[in-house]
């Protein structure tokens, strides 16, 4: 699975044209993402609550795992981002707080993904209505919770969203290795770091901890979202291509020219690309987790 090229002829995939400036508003948004964060939440086992006004669980029920490099974690902007997904699909939303690299490697942020999931059920939610959406290294982590579910024998959600997926930790994809000027700072030096601090020794060609390498048959419907300048690019499209060869149901929506961080957009009111982002997500959600 190293660094092979993806045909993606016989796969649902969707090239989404993006504002030429929304590349520079999502770089905004990084340099000060201040304006963007929500204080709000209720502390839940594991993480917090973020319900949009209306959310109701008669819907079904969100599980957002959110990026950070492993790393770091933004409570303002993960609410934020909750919450937004929660007004979109009119479901509450569960922000997971894992723990975090390098204090604790994997699986312990592995293992709080699986517990919030579990927690989810424990809570009453139908696991058909569950849907979890997972941005970067938290896609990884909701990959690779499918994985361990399924190992377990746990029931597994009813659809998954992964938005600028890590899927592969043996660094593989060729456009980690490209020139990617769109996408200033994340680079094949940066996810090496970032994965190395979160595998903590673990062998970066095996799952579940490096999702691409697992059995990817009999999971739930995936789709999965990338930006098209990513350096990341094609750890979206080799995941999608062999889960979709496993038989997996997939579809890729791949929004054109923009960079990692794209889902900042969804967070500024009237920004064209970050509602056509939550109207998409949203609609999966409903055709698949209801």
């Amino acid at each position: 699975m190293k660094g092979e090229a993806v045909d993606l002829s016989s796969m649902d995939v969707h090239r989404l044209p993006t504002d030429p400036e929304a590349a520079a508003r999502v770089s905004a948004a990084l340099t000060d993402p201040a304006p963007l964060r929500d204080s709000g939440g209720e502390p839940a086992p594991g993480g917090v609550w973020a319900n949009a006004p209306g959310a109701s669980r008669e819907r079904g029920v969100l599980l957002y795992v959110y990026g950070g490099g492993f790393v770091h974690r933004d409570p303002g902007l993960i609410t934020a981002a909750a919450r937004r997904l929660s007004a979109a699909t009119g479901r509450p939303a569960l922000a997971v707080y894992y723990r975090l690299a390098p204090d604790h490697p994997f699986p312990a942020p592995l293992d709080d993904v699986v517990a919030a999931y579990r927690y989810l059920l424990a809570e009453g939610f139908a696991p058909g209505r569950v849907a979890v959406v997972a941005e970067s290294s938290g896609a990884a982590l909701a990959l690779s919770a499918l994985l361990v579910l399924k190992a377990a024998g746990d029931p597994p959600p009813g659809t998954v969203v992964t938005q600028s997926a890590v899927t592969d930790m043996t660094l593989g994809s060729p456009s980690l290795s490209a020139d990617t000027p769109g996408d200033p700072g994340v680079d094949r030096a940066l996810i090496a770091d970032l994965t190395g601090r979160y595998l903590g020794g673990a062998a970066r060609d095996r799952a579940p901890q490096s999702p691409l390498h697992g059995d990817l048959a009999g999971l739930p419907p995936l789709l999965m979202v990338v930006g098209g300048a990513e350096a990341l690019l094609d750890d979206t499209l080799r995941y999608a291509a062999a889960a979709h060869a496993a038989g997996t149901r997939v579809r890729v929506d791949v929004l054109e020219g923009l960079p990692h961080a794209f889902s900042l957009l969804a967070l500024t009111e009237g920004e064209a690309a970050g509602e056509l982002l939550m109207e998409r997500v949203a609609d999966w959600i409903d055709r698949w987790a209801r």
